[in-house]
């Protein structure tokens, strides 16, 4: 059973939405010479709103833009889709209806109560700090940096291209082996007998780094000689019967080609970076040699 304290949270605000959205849509349309006559005229906004504007008050407490756009950033990326007026509509709706409860909430505020937000409250400052140290690290000098060292600076990568066979047993590798050296088409041989996604096209694995392969899929690979097939290799996933169509030497990928992943890189080495200068810098004492880790599981705990 879910917990109550959920349903005013952020599903609350897409349930509420999307049922205003489907009002909206089941709303039976003007007749076509009425459309004109019936539309308002276009709204004259504010220009000086900020973040601290007040939109709403629940008993003299203030309900600001700020406040929902915290809410906005919240939900779900399909529901950002949605036309800015139902979605402004059903997020006050949703922090006018939390804002009443709450101050009902206050009155009969528990210890856990308080732990909790306390709990949350530490959680998304820390979140808070990692996004900051995490957006601080992918500047353009940054990525230029990490792109030189990891591509520019690198030896020249050797691509292989190449079409296997796959098989459970050594014995039906053996047997598809030998129709090869008598003959047999390979690609034909991998659409009828090979067993993974590959035979459908032959068995054509396209090109790769040997780092990329299973070994020793990826030994077997470069031992050999462009238009080579090779005798059964055993892997993990089973049996291989390799043909090398080619090979080459590898360019460095464009830059904007690899920005994402270098971004990523940067994000979590700025991450892990920070959390351990934290809490190495910080006085961490433990205290907690003598306590039996089962007490987390009592519901007496906080004496309710």
């Amino acid at each position: 059973m879910p917990k109550l304290t959920k349903l005013l949270g952020t599903a609350a605000v897409v349930a509420m939405m999307a049922a205003g959205a489907y009002a909206q849509d089941s709303t039976p349309s003007a007749p076509a010479a009425d459309t004109a006559a019936s539309t308002p005229a276009k709204k004259d906004y504010r220009k000086d709103v900020n973040a601290d504007t007040v939109v709403a008050t629940v008993n003299g407490k203030d309900i600001t833009v700020g406040q929902m756009q915290i809410v906005r950033d919240s939900l779900p990326a399909q529901y950002l889709q949605m036309d800015d007026a139902t979605l402004f509509k059903g997020i006050l709706d949703q922090l006018v209806q939390q804002t009443a409860l709450s101050e009902l909430g206050e009155g009969r505020k528990t210890k856990r109560d308080d732990v909790a937000l306390e709990v949350q409250r530490r959680a998304y400052l820390a979140g808070s700090m990692l996004e900051y140290s995490a957006n601080r690290a992918v500047s353009d000098d940054a990525v230029q940096k990490a792109y030189d060292a990891k591509y520019k600076a690198a030896d020249p990568v050797t691509e292989y291209h190449a079409a296997h066979i796959i098989v459970p047993t050594k014995e039906k590798a053996e047997e598809l082996k030998k129709q090869l050296d008598d003959g047999a088409d390979f690609a034909e041989l991998a659409k009828a007998n090979s067993q993974d996604g590959a035979a459908a096209n032959g068995g054509d694995l396209g090109w790769f780094s040997l780092d990329q392969m299973v070994e020793p899929f990826g030994a077997a690979v470069a031992d050999m000689k462009d238009g080579q097939i090779s005798d059964p290799v055993q892997t993990q996933y089973g049996w291989h019967i390799i043909k090398r169509e080619g090979s080459r030497i590898a360019d460095a990928p464009k830059l904007a080609d690899v920005r994402d992943e270098l971004e990523g890189d940067l994000r979590q080495k700025a991450v892990e970076s920070r959390v351990k200068d934290t809490v190495d810098a910080a006085d961490v004492k433990r205290m907690d040699d003598d306590i039996d880790p089962a007490i987390l599981k009592n519901d007496k705990l906080f004496g309710q």
